[in-house]
């Protein structure tokens, strides 16, 4: 079975417009995705990235302007300055990781939903009603989900996502790992779709 790790943000813009093109890609191919989200608020410091705030103006400046590139490009709804940014992205992270647990293809649909719920439709994914709310309407049960990701494992196992990111080098997100060969960036697609066909 072919297996992409997926290394990601739920709070990063270029993860949105890149996460429904590769569950589209892998489903294509047969391939499976391990989904990964980890604390760039840690790997940051280790790869010598920095938060959006703390960049140069032009490379905060010229971000907006990719981001609406990418926006009308893909044709994905996307508001570039959305209310609720940035976040603590930490809970959701640790929902994303319970839901792996509840069925094939629960993580993806979970972390999907989050993305949008920030990007799209100016949701808070920090706030435990509202980000409840969006497990409901992925037909999970909010309460066993959220317990789980409250738990000293979900934690365990973020901290073990984001050593593993680290040691592999992942420095930004989103990040796809086939093959031993990263690819970083939702913009990297495509090369990972011909490195999947070469494998068919």
């Amino acid at each position: 079975m072919r297996t992409i790790d997926y290394y990601f943000s739920p709070m990063s813009p270029w993860t949105y417009l890149g996460h429904a093109r590769l569950a589209e890609i892998a489903s294509k191919h047969g391939a499976t995705i391990n989904v990964k989200p980890v604390d760039y608020g840690r790997i940051f410091p280790a790869s010598g990235g920095l938060p959006v705030s703390k960049r140069a103006p032009q490379r905060q400046a010229y971000r907006l302007v990719e981001l609406a590139r990418w926006r009308d490009h893909l044709g994905v709804p996307l508001t570039v300055h959305p209310k609720f940014f940035p976040y603590d992205p930490s809970l959701a992270a640790r929902l994303i990781i319970a839901a792996d647990g509840r069925g094939t293809g629960a993580a993806m649909r979970l972390a999907g939903a989050i993305l949008k719920a920030c990007w799209a439709e100016e949701r808070n994914m920090a706030d435990e009603e509202e980000i409840a709310s969006i497990v409901r309407e992925q037909a999970l049960e909010p309460r066993g989900l959220m317990a789980a990701a409250k738990s000293d494992e979900a934690q365990a196992r973020y901290d073990e996502l984001t050593a593993e990111a680290t040691e592999l080098q992942v420095f930004g997100a989103p990040t796809y790992v086939y093959n031993k060969e990263l690819l970083w960036g939702q913009d990297r697609i495509e090369f990972l779709e011909r490195a999947l066909e070469k494998q068919g």
